[in-house]
């Protein structure tokens, strides 16, 4: 495998007032800035416009239809990353609306692309939105983890500072997932990097 740190992009997927997204993000990038193996960057859907309106053509058909001028800096950002880890929460027992309509105004920036989850919620931990999730990067043609991490009321397991009471088992989860996404996103990055045959 290459030396070069391979290009993970963390997504805050939650836009709504008083989330907790943001908490559960830094977190997360601090694990995997501290893993050495990554370039992180934290991609905030709320900094973007995110239009319900789709291109009338199917992305399929045209992988890279015109987007709001603001989108701009998303899209590439998309694009550069190597793997991404998506921070979700769960709503109504799925993910949030504003990360669907984000995949679905891209679409090549997810092929062949390794995905990871770190999720929180209630009980479930934000398991059940994971699970969703899977199914849809499976059809956009990206290669999802098994592991993750999950926070089953997280509202109880963070201090003031943003930071867990209890560390070990989260870093641990963080680690494990870690290294599958360095290993598939290594393995996907070394062959896109091989001419196709003709």
């Amino acid at each position: 495998m290459s030396s070069i740190p391979l290009r993970l992009a963390v997504i805050i997927a939650s836009v709504r007032n008083g989330r907790f997204g943001p908490t559960v993000a830094r977190w997360f990038a601090g694990q995997a800035r501290r893993d050495g193996r990554f370039e992180v960057d934290v991609i905030d859907l709320a900094d973007f416009p995110l239009p319900l309106a789709l291109p009338a053509v199917s992305p399929m058909i045209q992988p890279n239809p015109p987007r709001p001028d603001g989108m701009a800096e998303l899209t590439r950002r998309l694009e550069a990353a190597d793997a991404l880890v998506i921070v979700t929460p769960e709503f109504n027992r799925s993910y949030p609306a504003a990360l669907k309509t984000a995949i679905d105004w891209h679409f090549t920036q997810w092929d062949g692309k390794t995905i990871g989850f770190v999720g929180y919620g209630g009980a479930s931990g934000g398991l059940l939105a994971i699970e969703h999730l899977r199914q849809v990067f499976t059809e956009l043609n990206a290669h999802t983890v098994r592991n993750y991490v999950g926070f089953p009321r997280y509202f109880e397991l963070f201090d003031a500072t943003g930071a867990p009471h209890d560390p070990a088992g989260p870093e641990a989860a963080a680690a494990a997932m870690l290294d599958q996404i360095h290993w598939w996103a290594g393995a996907v990055a070394a062959a896109r990097a091989v001419p196709a045959a003709m």
